[in-house]
């Protein structure tokens, strides 16, 4: 394997392990109901990490972390929180557009004036 394609590989490996701790913390605090907790659960999992972070192997490092991926999966919040005014959230789109024809206007307390 050449030094290009291995740093390659080590870049995109790096990169899927970033985006599953991230994934895997912002989920953790879906599962904890105080912040107490949720340090706790973070701090167990940044030590699951850091168990793994000097393997040199890639093929070992590619098996973590699909088994990273496979028990996240496996472990994610059936009803996560989301931001209410997110996609998905409660108030996201919350007031839907006026029908065609209807002119809103927005010169708040001068309607009288309107000629």
């Amino acid at each position: 394997m050449s030094a290009a394609s291995h740093l390659a590989r080590r870049a995109a490996q790096k990169e899927r392990v970033r985006i599953l701790y991230r994934r895997a913390l912002k989920d953790t605090l879906n599962w904890a109901v105080h912040r107490h907790l949720f340090y706790q659960d973070a701090w167990e999992l940044r030590e699951r990490f850091e168990a793994n972070k000097n393997v040199e192997n890639l093929e070992a490092i590619d098996r973590l972390i699909a088994d990273g991926e496979a028990s996240h999966n496996k472990w994610r919040h059936p009803d996560p929180y989301i931001v209410p005014w997110a996609p998905g959230g409660s108030k996201f789109t919350r007031n839907p557009t006026p029908p065609a024809g209807i002119e809103i206007i927005y010169n708040y307390g001068l309607e009288d004036h309107i000629e």
